[in-house]
């Protein structure tokens, strides 16, 4: 899929978002979903909670350039899915870069800024993406075009601390206890968020041939 996207794109109708409004603090949370369990809701409700958040959305992706795809549920079964964790009037579920014809976080970020130039967005992740951000295509572009908001999993902590982005980002770093503020901060800024921690992961659960069933429990 390509991930080169034209400026004409960035206001093309056809890609479809949730509702933002000038001025309101919406978080993002990207990611395959594959499958969505507690610990994505965990992030998400402490991501609104914690930076006073109006809106969260779920970023469901058409696929992950670091991993392999094959075998991956369509976009709209993960999205379902999806919606059984996402629980309250702050969360959206949306699959709008499959519209946008990348998989990139950079372009993404990039296409919400254009079109939405006066929301106040923060990319949401957790711990473990934070280990492996400096991964990411064009990781220093998003931080420097977002604030970033991690929030704590279990075993990934210091991992995601020593990493190599962490370390380069040290400087933008503001404490948790003024996580509020960060959305109305001009990037780079990040902050680290503790939370419950849900020992549950997507690689975890797909070993085991478990996926998402609604009232947001697991079954096989």
């Amino acid at each position: 899929m390509a991930h080169n996207i034209s400026p004409r794109d960035f206001g093309s109708i056809r890609v479809r978002t949730p509702l933002a409004m000038p001025g309101q603090r919406i978080g993002i949370m990207g990611g395959t979903f594959n499958p969505p369990h507690d610990g994505h809701r965990i992030v998400a409700e402490t991501a609104v909670k914690r930076l006073k958040l109006d809106q969260l959305w779920w970023v469901v992706t058409p696929g992950n350039p670091l991993k392999e795809n094959g075998g991956l549920p369509r976009q709209a079964v993960r999205m379902a899915q999806a919606r059984c964790f996402a629980r309250g009037p702050k969360m959206k579920i949306t699959g709008f870069e499959a519209e946008l014809g990348t998989p990139y976080t950079a372009a993404t970020i990039a296409f919400l800024l254009r079109r939405y130039p006066e929301v106040r967005f923060v990319w949401v992740m957790g711990a473990d993406n934070l280990a492996g951000f400096d991964r990411w295509q064009h990781w220093q572009g998003i931080a420097a075009s977002v604030p970033l908001a991690v929030v704590d999993r279990p075993g990934w902590r210091l991992k995601a601390m020593a990493s190599r982005a962490a370390q380069h980002l040290a400087g933008a770093r503001i404490d948790e206890t003024d996580a509020a503020i960060l959305p109305d901060l001009d990037p780079p800024a990040w902050t680290f968020l503790t939370s419950r921690l849900s020992p549950l992961s997507s690689t975890a659960l797909r070993a085991k041939g478990i996926s998402s069933v609604p009232g947001g429990k697991q079954a096989r």
